[in-house]
Order: C-alpha cells, then sequence, then structure tokens
C-alpha cells in the first residue's frame, strides 16, 4: 500500500508568528521537520501543505516538494485531505498527517500509526507514549486510554485514568500513556473526518480527533517509546534549540 505523508505548515499561527519559518539548528522548521520524516522508512512520497507562498518559496528552494492549500482551512486535517483529494496525490492508499511543528517525532510512532492502518485494525492510526503520573496534571498534555486491542476509549486533557482510590496506585503508572500528535487514514476515514460538522466534545476538548470516535470509526493507537513536544511557544523553540545543539555536539540524531 502506498503511502503519502503531508506535512501541514501555516504560517499565520497565533502563539508562534510565523512558526514554520522560525529557526531550528540555522534552518527554518519546516526544513527540520520534512527532514525528519524523509529519513523515515515506508513513506513512499512526502509533501508540505501551505496556504504561504512564502513557506512554498522556501521548501522548493530546498527541493522539497510542496502542494499550495486554501487558506480558510480550520485545521492541519482539512489541509492534509485537500492535499490527499489532489491528481498528483490520488494514488496513495493511506494518508499520514505529521504536524509541522514536531521536529523530534518518533519515527516508531510514525510508523506504527501507518502499520495500525495497513494491518487493517483500524482505518485511522495514531500513537501514544509510556509517561509519567504528574502529566495527569497537565492540561496542554493529551492523555489517551485503550482497550485490550490498543484502540482508543477517549483522549482527554483532563487526568485519565483518574485514581479514585490511594490503594490502586501500583495500577496506575502503566496505565498512564501521553498522545502523540501523527495520524494515518484510510482515505474513506479522512474524508468521513473532515464531512462531519465539529462534535461538541471536540469543541469542549479542543481536540479534534474525538470527532471520527463520536461517530463510530476506531482509532487504533501504535505503541512509541517516548513522547516528544512540539513546538508552540517562544519556550518551546529555545528549548528544541538547546537540545539541536546537544544532539549536534554528540553527533546523535533522533
Amino acid at each position: 500500500m502506498s503511502v503519502l505523508a503531508v506535512i501541514p505548515a501555516r504560517l499565520g499561527a497565533t502563539r508562534l508568528p510565523r512558526k514554520p519559518l522560525r529557526l531550528l539548528g540555522g534552518e527554518p522548521l519546516i526544513l527540520r521537520v520534512h527532514q525528519r520524516v524523509r529519513a523515515m522508512s515506508d513513506l513512499h512520497e512526502v509533501v508540505v501543505a501551505t496556504e504561504s507562498e512564502e513557506v512554498a518559496a522556501v521548501c522548493r528552494r530546498h527541493g522539497i516538494l510542496v502542494a499550495m492549500t486554501r487558506e480558510s482551512h480550520p485545521s492541519g486535517t482539512d489541509r492534509v485531505a485537500e492535499v490527499a483529494a489532489m491528481a498528483a496525490f490520488a494514488h496513495h492508499d493511506i494518508i499520514v498527517n505529521v504536524q509541522g511543528d514536531e521536529p523530534f517525532m518518533p519515527a516508531d510512532a510514525v510508523e506504527g500509526a501507518v502499520e495500525v492502518v495497513r494491518s487493517g485494525r483500524a482505518p485511522i492510526g495514531t500513537a501514544a507514549a509510556p509517561a509519567p503520573v504528574d502529566i495527569l496534571h497537565h492540561p496542554a498534555v493529551v492523555k489517551v486510554v485503550c482497550d485490550a486491542s490498543d484502540r482508543a476509549l477517549y483522549f482527554s486533557r483532563a487526568p485519565i485514568p483518574w485514581l479514585r482510590d490511594e490503594a490502586d496506585r501500583p495500577d496506575l503508572g502503566p496505565l498512564v500513556r501521553q498522545h502523540l500528535g501523527v495520524y494515518a487514514f484510510t482515505r474513506e476515514a479522512l474524508t468521513q473526518w473532515i464531512g462531519w460538522p465539529p462534535h461538541p466534545l471536540e469543541r469542549v476538548e479542543r481536540l479534534e480527533q474525538l470527532r471520527p470516535m463520536a461517530h463510530g470509526l476506531a482509532i487504533g493507537v501504535a505503541a512509541a517509546a517516548v513522547a516528544e513536544g512540539g513546538i508552540d511557544t517562544e519556550d518551546d523553540l529555545a528549548r528544541a534549540n538547546a537540545r539541536w545543539d546537544a544532539m549536534t555536539l554528540s553527533g546523535k540524531f533522533v
């Protein structure tokens, strides 16, 4: 099955202005993300999706495939769907959304999400990693709980699972999983996702993956070794640059 990876890169971010073009290790962030995704296996084609001619020009100068998309998209998923529907990419069977602010996205997360779909376990695949219990009290961190077949039961910014009785604390740790922002879809699942209006659960939690779940589409969750944070703020960017510098000095890249 042929796999297309789409990296949505919207220039008009509010919390970190001009995010795709901000520098990480001396190069625009979008180039670093593409570099990371391009190195992964099982991805037959990688394209950056943007509404910005400025972002597109940077990509083209570096030989990166880029698709121009509408400015009005409410989410990265809608932007990915526009690219997937283009004639140039119609031959791909599986579509992967790798967010444009994830330069350290683990390969096992992306490849695992693809395998969920390829194997038929679920029409949508994503990934999660073990995490310390203290993330339960951080609403910026998205948590997921799964059934016995590693299909998502629910995603939330709230502390899930909730520890009701202190005597059960030893059982809590293995259940805490941090969601990673990658999605693989069958074409049909992607079309269904964007065809439904936002669900109340999605609006309340500000988590768009609750939309397909609310309509009965299963999301399989692949296991990743570690959870890597994206870049949403100036502080995130500073930490990412410090990490990049450390990796450069050690010669070891994720």
